[in-house]
């Protein structure tokens, strides 16, 4: 059992690495592969919208703002929930642990730069996002209970037709169920929840994993619409809560953001001239890890977010705008701030690019570190704020892959599916560090598995995402 288990941390990690996050041939400058495809699809999807993210952002905000205030409640329009119990169920998936840990461990990996690709992942991921939520509502399907069945899964068979279209429907749903099992949408989150009460409050592993198996197997029985109104509810709350505890920090040292901004954007093309020539990262570095986290938390390109917007009562042209949101809060807003409070900190000069493996911080801790520097409470902060972001991701994740479950064998094996999710996370929280990063890259593999299907798909429906765009415009 030793060696399996000394295999596959060697060989796990190597694979999502190397192989699918890190492979490029030559003709991409060494550039990974999953890269280019994100990113690329990105770029043509903006530019086949004329930057839909840019010339509708403003009307973006004010539907969002509008379903805040409980004004697009529709009645005639199919459909399981309101337009933003849509957003806030796929924000509840996207900003999640990899908000707080993923970004360190970014920063940890690829230097304070790696934060500014996760921004340019998001401009375009946001077009990205648009077109899977609009595609996501023009070829939903009516499920056998009567609710919405909606995702790649659906524009792929659909959308496409033909074998191709079913081949990449069903590979998409095979890696989806997978990726929402074991993957950072499910055991990675437990983990990171115990993990975090454990050092700050002494809390055993075990004991949090029960609690929040209790708590979220009573929300995720419920189905769809009882977890769309408990995010509709938690969303914005444990936002605002993690918005303020980094705020005060950024403002304490206000005088020094200019300089921290600069080091992010400067590092991000010259890592090894900014901070120190003897650190082994460069260019490349810093886009795989950056691309990689970024893609990671705001889900753009993945297909995930398409399941849930795909329920909204709302036209495919709306819902699609107020996705753009989506990315835009996860990305721009929150890791912004997670990145800034350990630029700002020096806490990524505690990582493994600076220090010994055995004393250097990575993932949670290296953002509990940061907090702790200004915030007398920081490390409370960063617990809680952990606790509530996971606990919303397990939520939105458990949707995902029943989805993708019932695509492949239908309604019956609903609650099979949600019993195996639940016993999955209470055992996400017992693994040591060491094993939760072979979950993480375990996620990583799946991840990718997931986005391949998705974007060939959003690429050969382009024109349809095209005609949808401009057609009322």
């Amino acid at each position: 059992m030793d060696s399996f288990w000394e295999t596959l941390k060697r060989w796990i990690p190597t694979v999502a690495d190397d192989y699918v996050w890190g492979w490029g041939p030559d003709v991409f400058f060494g550039i990974p592969l999953m890269v280019v495809l994100l990113l690329g699809t990105g770029i043509v999807l903006s530019l086949v919208t004329g930057f839909v993210q840019l010339r509708r952002f403003r009307r973006a905000a004010s539907l969002v703002m509008a379903g805040a205030f409980k004004k697009d409640q529709t009645e005639d329009i199919q459909g399981d929930i309101t337009p933003f119990q849509a957003l806030m169920t796929a924000l509840s998936s996207t900003v999640g642990n990899g908000n707080i840990a993923g970004v360190a461990t970014a920063i940890a990996t690829g230097g304070p730069g790696a934060v500014f690709w996760m921004w340019i992942t998001a401009v375009f991921g946001m077009a990205t996002k648009y077109s899977e939520a609009l595609l996501g509502v023009r070829f939903r399907r009516v499920a056998e209970d009567g609710s919405m069945a909606a995702g790649p899964m659906y524009y792929c068979e659909y959308g496409i037709g033909g074998r191709l279209g079913r081949v990449l429907g069903v590979f998409f749903a095979i890696n989806g169920t997978l990726a929402c099992l074991i993957g950072t949408g499910n055991m990675f989150q437990t983990n990171s929840m115990a993990v975090a009460l454990h050092a700050q409050f002494g809390v055993p592993q075990w004991v949090t994993g029960a609690i929040v198996t209790f708590l979220a197997g009573s929300v995720i029985i419920g189905g769809i619409k009882r977890i769309a109104q408990v995010a509709e509810r938690l969303v914005p709350t444990m936002i605002i809560f993690y918005f303020a505890g980094a705020l005060i920090i950024i403002l304490w040292k206000i005088a020094e953001v200019p300089a921290a901004l600069a080091l992010i954007v400067e590092s991000a093309f010259s890592p090894r001239a900014v901070l120190g020539g003897a650190i082994g990262i460069g260019i490349r570095e810093a886009i795989r890890f950056g691309v990689a986290r970024g893609i990671l938390s705001n889900e753009s390109g993945l297909g995930s977010a398409p399941i849930v917007h795909g329920a909204a009562k709302t036209s495919p042209l709306r819902q699609g705008q107020i996705a753009i949101m989506e990315t835009f809060i996860d990305t721009i807003v929150v890791c912004t701030l997670t990145g800034l409070v350990i630029t700002l900190t020096g806490a990524y000069q505690q990582g493994p690019l600076f220090r010994p493996p055995e004393v250097a911080l990575n993932s949670i801790d290296m953002t509990t570190w940061a907090f702790n520097q200004v915030l007398p409470f920081g490390g409370i902060v960063v617990a809680l704020a952990s606790l509530l972001f996971g606990f919303s991701t397990l939520l939105g994740w458990c949707y995902y892959g029943e989805q993708c479950l019932e695509y492949l064998f239908g309604l019956r094996i609903t609650t099979v599916y949600r019993v195996t999710f639940i016993l999955l996370m209470f055992l996400g929280s017992l693994p040591s560090q060491e094993g939760i990063q072979v979950i993480v890259k375990i996620g990583d593999i799946g991840n990718a598995f997931m986005a391949v299907p998705n974007l060939i798909a959003l690429l050969l429906l382009a024109n349809v995402v095209r005609q949808l765009t401009w057609e009322k415009q």
